[in-house]
């Protein structure tokens, strides 16, 4: 069946039609407004923005002011000038050309005492009356790096409260001539020291005639083996 141009129900339809669609136009000028609205205000900020690092210039952000900012601890110096004039004064000391034969016992052992302490300590000391504490090996060092090395052995010896040491310097089968280099060097540096009051050759399970054994002061009557 035809529809006419008066026909009601085409008159309706096509007033939906215009309803819809200017209802769609003016959504769609609504979001084109808001559109421009929004680049607007950006622009403006964008302005402000500009204006204000022009006039203020570069800005840094300031500390925060609840937290102590203190300088690294430097670490603490090495006692280097002191160690320097221990050893010095060591050196000052201990010297090569004291002559420790007139203090040594004759016998086989060649011990040394001072002249207050009795032969009975001695006799003790060889038999191992005393525990040995701490022991220094000297061999392959040479003269001056053994010297330092036995007198700082000594001195933190007797700091520890050490009081029975061993010495060991070699028998000499390594040395020019097989001939122990430094038995009576030790022995005169050691009859220099104000820390020792006597030693003795050590027995053969203790090093026999490559090892002294080394008694200081204060341990008379004290760590007996």
């Amino acid at each position: 069946m035809a529809v006419t141009a008066n026909d009601p129900k085409k008159a309706h339809s096509l007033s939906e039609l215009g309803a819809l669609k200017a209802a769609l136009q003016k959504t769609a000028r609504e979001e084109s407004e808001r559109a421009a609205r929004q680049r607007e205000e950006e622009m403006r900020q964008r302005r402000e923005r500009d204006l204000f690092s022009l006039s203020v210039g570069p800005v840094q952000p300031l500390p925060d002011a609840r937290r102590a900012r203190t300088a690294p601890r430097p670490p603490e110096p090495e006692p280097r000038q002191r160690q320097r004039d221990e050893q010095a004064a060591l050196r000052e000391t201990i010297s090569d050309e004291f002559n420790v034969d007139s203090l040594l016992e004759t016998d086989d052992t060649l011990s040394y005492r001072r002249m207050e302490i009795g032969l009975d300590v001695v006799r003790k000391l060889r038999r191992g009356g005393w525990t040995i504490q701490a022991q220094l090996d000297l061999h392959g060092l040479r003269r001056d790096e053994a010297r330092d090395e036995l007198a700082a052995f000594v001195r933190h010896a007797a700091q520890r409260g050490q009081r029975c040491l061993r010495v060991v310097h070699g028998k000499g089968h390594g040395s020019p001539g097989k001939q122990p280099v430094l038995k009576g060097k030790v022995q005169r540096w050691l009859g220099q020291s104000a820390d020792v009051i006597a030693f003795t050759q050590a027995s053969g399970p203790q090093g026999g005639a490559g090892a002294l054994i080394v008694l200081l002061a204060g341990s008379v009557g004290r760590g007996e083996g």
